[in-house]
């Protein structure tokens, strides 16, 4: 596989389709009559890109391993995900009424409903990644599986994302000349931590040396503030039809943001940096990196 011959659309199209596929399987478990799953059916089968179980699938495939050992965490991971989308767009936060072009969980249901919803997609995470066998037909040893749960919940949580989202949410200002270094923290912790786990996960699924690992997470972890810079741009400058949510809500709410501490162009050219240092972060690597170096260069030339 190189560069010239890899449809990235049609990889993405696949390993989208069968990240639902497995989604769908989990929740058929549960009676979808009742409200609470119906809930959780509406925000996790929404759609969206399932970037992060993708990455987790490429990086097991980087490693030269059938990338569908890393499904339980790929699950695992867009369930925290799809939690955190549902709590993000509650009232309380960043009260949205569109995710994904639907009405968000608390629209389309209640904000209680949407608060457990979001609760029971978060906790099922770790029982899909601990009790595997129901759903998935290969999935990593036990001792793997209690280090795919431990990293996972770090970076979901008060080390991770939990942690981004409060710093995100508080009203503190840093003096002027700490903007960047501030925003780049909270961004690293709200959405860097999960983009980054995903690599590391589907690296760790396959078996890989700690060497591999480290550089895999170089690269996740440049591609992870690259595609927040690139979500504050398209705040501005995307089309809500394309994206499925409204622009221009980070400058109504006056929201810290890279383009509002850069300005767009320079916003744009620090993307592309870091996505030319995540590139060469697994230069070593040979041709089934591909979709991740394809990925990469996704995640600056996106519409939504």
């Amino acid at each position: 596989m190189n560069n010239m011959e890899f449809n990235l659309s049609q990889y993405l199209t696949e390993k989208q389709a069968l990240v639902n596929q497995y989604l769908q399987l989990i929740l058929l478990q549960y009676d979808k009559r009742l409200e609470l799953i119906m809930a959780m059916d509406h925000s996790l089968m929404a759609g969206g890109k399932r970037l992060r179980p993708i990455l987790s699938m490429a990086a097991a495939q980087a490693c030269g391993k059938n990338f569908l050992i890393a499904l339980p965490a790929c699950c695992a991971i867009e369930m925290i995900h799809t939690y955190s989308l549902i709590h993000d767009d509650l009232p309380a936060m960043d009260n949205d009424d569109l995710r994904r072009g639907l009405p968000t969980c608390h629209k389309k249901f209640s904000e209680a409903t949407a608060i457990l919803a979001g609760d029971a997609l978060l906790t099922h995470a770790f029982n899909v990644i601990s009790n595997p066998k129901p759903v998935f037909d290969i999935y990593p040893d036990d001792q793997t599986r209690i280090k795919l749960i431990s990293k996972i919940s770090r970076a979901a949580g008060i080390q991770g994302m939990v942690e981004g989202q409060m710093m995100d949410m508080q009203s503190f200002q840093p003096e002027q000349n700490n903007e960047l270094s501030h925003l780049k923290k909270i961004h690293a912790l709200k959405t860097g931590k999960m983009i980054t786990v995903s690599v590391e996960t589907g690296a760790l699924s396959a078996g890989s040396d700690a060497g591999t690992i480290d550089k895999l997470i170089a690269y996740a972890e440049n591609i992870g503030l690259a595609f927040q810079v690139m979500d504050d741009i398209l705040n501005i400058e995307g089309d809500p039809q394309i994206m499925g949510k409204a622009a221009g809500s980070d400058t109504l709410n006056e929201k810290m943001t890279f383009p509002a501490v850069l300005g767009i162009d320079e916003s744009k050219k620090y993307a592309k940096n870091l996505i030319d240092k995540a590139i060469e972060a697994i230069w070593e690597f040979d041709a089934k990196a591909t979709p991740l170096r394809q990925i990469a260069n996704y995640i600056i030339n996106r519409d939504h």
